[in-house]
């Protein structure tokens, strides 16, 4: 027996396997593919105050590692989530995390108090690292003061845990990840997906109406353990990793990188299948190599130690 249970700041999920937003609809979509319950936690589409309608298609692009999006933070709102998605969701026993949008720090603030007063909601992803919208969330992201201001000002707003989702579209990805710490976060998500672009060479025009948007897949996968990695040296809160993770190496990889748990997205539109595959590999890596609590991988990566160079030798004089 393998304990998969996964301590997340003042959240215990049942185990590290979560929806990503934006790749799992608002979860009840995917009610009679799997069990909700079964799943550590379903983090839902990006939510504003108001509807939204998104980008106009084309605005999914396959690529050779991968998928690139700009879907433009579509929504339903909040107003319309709570009142038509949330229950459904409290039935089928989903551990609930809200993806939780904003043009303005104020309305950040007033997502989360709507949020707030209703039953069901377990915490909120703050995403302030969407690439691919010209307003809100990257304005915050890529700013430290900015990103500070957000956590800060929704900190105050609510009791729920947050969780701030950082962008990698920065330099230094820790330096945001302190940030976050240093203003109330419980936790951290990363990353988000990387700024790209995608060209038709027949009609020399981009492939998106958007011309850019977020890359995601195994072709970020490296990137974002590394930064995962890089966040677990600067912070002692938990992460949640994300980027790529398609089986449970994956995993097992952001594990040992520092992430606590981790967010599947883009391997979901391939295998909706995919969770239970990976619970079963994940139970039968344990077994093999003695492990009975899936948590005591965290940060496990063994990195070697430089050797110190040997002293030069002395001549006689």
């Amino acid at each position: 027996m393998v304990d998969f249970t996964t301590p997340l700041g003042p959240l215990t999920l049942a185990n590290p396997l979560m929806a990503a937003s934006g790749c799992f609809g608002y979860g009840v979509e995917y009610k009679d593919a799997l069990d909700l319950s079964q799943l550590g936690a379903v983090v839902v589409k990006g939510l504003f105050m108001t509807e939204r309608e998104g980008h106009a298609p084309p605005r999914i692009v396959e690529t050779p590692g991968g998928m690139l999006n700009a879907i433009g933070l579509q929504g339903i709102g909040v107003h319309r989530f709570v009142k038509e998605r949330l229950p459904e969701l409290r039935a089928l026993g989903a551990t609930t995390i809200v993806n939780v949008c904003g043009v303005t720090l104020d309305e950040y603030v007033e997502v989360c108090k709507v949020l707030s007063d209703h039953e069901g909601v377990a915490g909120i992803e703050l995403n302030i690292s969407c690439p691919n919208i010209k307003e809100g969330g990257i304005q915050f992201g890529c700013s430290l003061p900015g990103t500070h201001d957000v956590v800060s000002a929704v900190r105050k707003a609510t009791n729920l845990p947050i969780m701030p989702k950082l962008t990698p579209n920065v330099t230094d990805v820790a330096s945001f990840a302190r940030a976050a710490e240093e203003a109330g976060a419980d936790a951290i998500s990363l990353v988000n997906t990387f700024l790209a672009m995608a060209i038709d060479v027949e009609t020399r025009k981009p492939k998106l109406t958007n011309v850019m948007g977020g890359l995601s897949g195994p072709a970020i996968r490296p990137i974002a353990v590394r930064m995962t990695y890089e966040c677990r040296q600067a912070v002692k809160i938990p992460i949640v990793g994300m980027g790529g993770i398609a089986n449970a190496a994956d995993v097992l990889e952001f594990m040992l990188a520092g992430a606590n748990a981790v967010q599947i997205g883009t391997a979901n539109f391939a295998d909706p299948f995919i969770w239970s595959t990976v619970m079963a590999d994940l139970e039968a890596y344990c077994t093999r190599h003695g492990i009975t609590r899936l948590a005591d991988l965290v940060g496990g990566v063994d990195i070697p130690k430089k050797k110190a160079a040997p002293a030069p030798a002395c001549r006689p004089s």
